[in-house]
């Protein structure tokens, strides 16, 4: 019997990359996202490839309800939910805290924590009940140091970090695995959507270096998810070969 994995924020970047990592991998994919069209899609291109099932659940992880009902919802045999990836998440603008746009900062906290707390709420039933299952969430290397402009991005990585490590203390007498992987720079839409779609901007971000790809990091979700049993990797910093931490990196 396939195992489960449930991915959010699954339409492009990072879940995109993991759907298509565990698919090939023969597991069942329940995909998140906003985008119907995307997700519909995606559906289509991993059954036909791999000839796997996939579940699409739209929703935006911001909303709760809509979050609980979707989740509450699905189909009696897609409970058993062996891992959950805590994808869904986004950077918006550059700015000196003082400049900072107000509704950036609710967006990201609403959307790389509270989205996350909501989903984790939402599928931990089936974890709790089969007394197993891991969670996997993806931070940031803004998660363990902060940068100069980062302030709602890097307070909402600390965040995940701090979650992740109750997570995994709460939960552990459920017997259920909690990882936070933490990336460095990965170039994806990430920088498109923080300069608000200025490709000039997003590019330079990646400008004389490699940096990382989607796959990279689905590669990473994969081993930490095909581990034995008994052992967990409760966290993971991930950097290109040029990246030293969060702030220094070596470009030619």
């Amino acid at each position: 019997m396939n195992k489960i994995i449930l991915i959010t924020g699954a339409t492009s970047g990072f879940g995109k990359a993991i759907a298509e990592k565990f698919a090939a991998s023969q597991w069942n994919l329940i995909i998140t996202g906003r985008r119907k069209e995307r997700l519909d899609l995606i559906v289509k291109e991993l059954s036909k490839t791999y000839g796997v099932e996939v579940l699409p659940l739209v929703f935006d992880v911001q909303d709760k309800n809509a979050v609980f009902t979707s989740i509450s919802g699905i189909p009696e045999k897609w409970k058993n939910v062996d891992v959950l990836v805590n994808n869904a998440g986004l950077a918006l603008g550059r700015d000196n805290f003082e400049n900072a746009s107000l509704t950036d900062w609710e967006t990201m906290l609403d959307t790389n924590v509270k989205g996350m707390m909501y989903t984790t709420r939402a599928v931990l039933p089936y974890l709790i009940e089969k007394r197993s299952g891991h969670i996997i969430n993806i931070g940031s290397i803004a998660g363990k140091e902060v940068y100069q402009y980062g302030n709602g991005y890097c307070s909402s990585k600390f965040a995940v970090d701090a979650l992740s490590k109750s997570m995994r203390i709460d939960l552990l007498h459920h017997k259920i695995k909690v990882t936070a992987i933490h990336p460095g720079a990965v170039e994806t839409e990430f920088s498109l959507v923080r300069f608000n779609g200025d490709a000039e901007k997003a590019a330079a971000v990646y400008k004389g270096y490699t940096p990382l790809s989607a796959s990279d990091i689905a590669d990473t979700v994969y081993y930490c998810a095909s581990l034995p049993e008994h052992v967990c990797i409760n966290e993971l910093i991930i950097t290109p070969t040029a990246q030293a931490n969060a702030n220094l990196f070596y470009k030619e």
